[in-house]
């Protein structure tokens, strides 16, 4: 059920659907929104209700202990793959058809249905491989 449309809301949730395919703290969205005058724990609570109510999700990179959230009520996230790089944090829509394959793989040799929704994979964006792999060809004597 929807929250009455509060101040807050107005101004948090334009900004998170101009950001669909990007994990955020709480902090950078507090940071990002500071001219609409929105205080940390505002944005938080609001996060809060969002999550409960679907639109958004809940997580964590890697090990890390900070909490992110990503908008999830966008039309192009529903119903996809989500792959989060553990560097840049950026985070991408698997392939449709890359991404039925698995899910169909895994549900006819393990017989367990994947939930795309809540599924996130976690790994290295190609950018992030590739600057890696030219600093590490920088560091390399002849």
């Amino acid at each position: 059920m929807a929250k009455y449309m509060t101040r807050q809301r107005k101004a948090l949730l334009p900004y998170l659907r101009a950001h669909p395919d990007e994990l955020l703290s709480t902090q950078q969205i507090a940071d990002a929104l500071g001219e609409a005058s929105l205080s940390l724990s505002a944005v938080y609570r609001n996060l809060s209700e969002l999550e409960a109510e679907g639109k958004v999700r809940r997580s964590h990179r890697g090990s890390d202990r900070e909490v992110f959230f990503q908008y999830m009520d966008a039309d192009a996230c529903r119903n996809c793959l989500h792959l989060s790089c553990k560097r840049c944090g950026r985070t991408f829509h698997m392939d449709a058809e890359e991404a039925k394959a698995l899910v169909d793989t895994v549900a006819a040799r393990d017989g367990f249905a994947i939930d795309k929704a809540e599924t996130v994979l976690y790994g290295v964006c190609g950018d992030c491989r590739e600057g890696s792999e030219s600093r590490n060809f920088m560091r390399r004597k002849p």
